[in-house]
């Protein structure tokens, strides 16, 4: 997509502060409000940006989804053109097509050569898992570099112990220099809504049980002609839609494998999941939910809700409310989303369960070093680069006067991300200019959250959807042994196959719901207990990390 001449002008115009940036030990942690960008003073354990050096390192990473149309390659991003000015780096970049990054990674260890640094998912994609891609010589343990190298990250993971433990191996290792959430804000994301204007016409509150959501989903049916009274996206994996805590959380447990008294269990195996498969079978029945619901996608999702075929759904603040609600509005100012807790049975309990990231998690952002790169040290610097303060305000916010500018203290976007001249969303935007929306070599800051969620329903959703008792139950990223992470791979891809078709074929009526006591059966078959007894294993020696 062609700039506008003042995006041209700005980007050219920009000077940073006394055309030297500098990383040192002291500004590891997140920039707080009222902060601004360190000078250049660079401490003697510390990096002097921009780098002086020929090298260009190789970097493997797929491109965000929200820039698809808009750029053919990472190079065209302004915000990694911008990162190889600010760090003295220059990069060549290798990615894989969206959507397919796991067959490419595949190809790539197959041919045994890896760029300098890969962005993928490290702790669950690769097969064994992170410890044996270091002892395979894939990646490089990044201890001692990160000690010598990486001041910024060094500091906030020592300040931060809760995080530090799990970024790293029962082993001790690290093995990626990782997207770490800051606060609480960003970790939740997620949840259900309805039609507020449509309960308040026919005097229902927001469902808090599953009985009242029942009966909420039955008005929409029958008093407001809603043929898919809910809604929600059902791929890649079929059951994955309704998993995110939504509904089955009520039962007392979760999709996948969860912590209960001290013991990890896995959701789909206990007797809770047969009364969550009745519930949906009957919603089914009774035309509650979208007969296609199996197939949903983004685009049939987005048709429902802004066509008033559906009255309730599950989404996202960001992506969901800020695109459904203008959506629906526009066509009727009258029209209203609101978010609703997760629910529960009783009156009053506090649900169990709900979509909470950890601090860190393995799917989004996370960058290894291969453990053949020859400049394994400039790789380390240029990474480090974003854990400072400096680096911390580029990521999340990229370049001054471009796409913010410092009010008081306070990184406040400009027009060029939230009222984009050429008509681009402010996550398109965002995706161009900066990373703070999307993960990164950095720490997210809450200001990014506050600004992007401009909605008064979307602030509310946050509060709403974050009022559960996910940190008790939600297992956290635990790492099984190489030998172990082989074994899961193996037992898990059958069994979450067994899973969704079980599920679907109960739900959908094709198999009676005694049909669940086979399915257990065959979990077992498929050694479900083998896989609670890893993960069991895992837990403990997370405990001691």
């Amino acid at each position: 997509m062609k700039k506008s001449s003042r995006i041209s002008s700005l980007l050219a115009v920009v000077v940073l502060s006394g055309g030297t940036l500098a990383a040192c030990s002291k500004p590891a942690e997140p920039a707080k409000p009222g902060a601004t960008a360190p000078g250049t003073a660079p401490s003697t354990a510390g990096t002097t940006y921009p780098i002086k050096t020929d090298t260009t390192l190789q970097y493997w990473g797929e491109m965000n989804a929200n820039l698809n149309g808009l750029k053919s390659n990472l190079n065209e991003v302004p915000f990694f053109q911008e990162w190889q000015k600010r760090t003295g780096v220059k990069l060549k970049f290798t990615q894989p097509a969206t959507g397919q990054s796991k067959e490419a990674f595949n190809v790539m260890l197959a041919s045994g050569e890896l760029p300098d640094m890969v962005e993928y998912d490290w702790l669950s994609g690769f097969p064994g898992g992170p410890e044996k891609a270091i002892n395979d010589g894939y990646i490089l343990k990044l201890n001692d570099m990160i000690d010598k190298h990486a001041p910024n990250l060094k500091k906030y993971l020592k300040d931060h112990p809760d995080v530090d433990k799990m970024v790293k191996t029962d082993n001790g290792s690290y093995f990626v220099f990782p997207f770490i959430r800051d606060h609480e804000d960003l970790m939740v994301y997620q949840g259900t809504m309805l039609r507020k204007d449509w309960l308040d016409e026919l005097g229902l509150p927001v469902p808090e049980t599953m009985d009242e959501w029942y009966t909420t989903l039955k008005a929409f049916k029958e008093k407001k002609g809603s043929k898919a009274p809910l809604s929600f996206l059902s791929k890649p994996r079929a059951m994955e839609g309704i998993y995110n805590g939504a509904f089955i959380g009520a039962f007392g447990i979760h999709r996948l494998f969860y912590i209960d008294n001290n013991q990890v269990k896995f959701g789909p195996a206990q007797p809770e999941y047969k009364q969550f498969l009745a519930t949906f079978r009957k919603w089914y029945e009774e035309g509650l939910l979208d007969k296609n619901f199996p197939g949903m996608d983004s685009k049939a999702l987005d048709a429902n809700i802004t066509s008033g075929v559906s009255g309730a759904m599950i989404g996202n603040a960001g992506s969901g409310i800020g695109k459904w609600l203008p959506a629906l509005q526009a066509k009727d100012p009258k029209a209203d989303l609101i978010a609703a807790p997760y629910p529960v049975m009783k009156k009053g309990d506090k649900p169990k369960f709900g979509q909470k990231d950890f601090a860190f998690t393995s799917i989004t952002g996370n960058v290894a070093i291969s453990a053949k790169t020859k400049n394994a040290e400039l790789a380390v610097k240029m990474l480090d680069y974003g854990y400072g303060e400096q680096g911390h305000l580029f990521f999340n916010f990229g370049t001054p006067v471009v796409s913010y500018n410092l009010e008081n203290g306070y990184p406040k976007y400009t027009d060029l991300i939230m009222n984009n001249p050429e008509k681009l969303a402010p996550a398109q935007a965002m995706s161009l200019y900066f990373r703070g929306s999307y993960g990164g070599t950095f720490i997210q800051d809450k200001r990014y959250i506050e600004q992007y969620l401009t909605l008064k329903q979307q602030k509310d959703a946050l509060a709403v959807w974050k009022n559960t008792d996910n940190d008790k139950y939600g297992l956290p990223p635990v790492s099984p042994t190489p030998q172990e992470a082989t074994e899961m791979a193996k037992i898990m891809n059958d069994v979450n196959t067994l899973v969704d078709e079980a599920s679907l074929k109960i739900i959908l009526g094709s198999e009676p719901l005694d049909y669940f006591d086979k399915y257990v059966e065959k979990l077992k078959t498929l050694r479900i207990d083998r896989a609670v007894e890893i993960q069991n294993a895992a837990l403990d020696r997370y405990k001691k990390r």
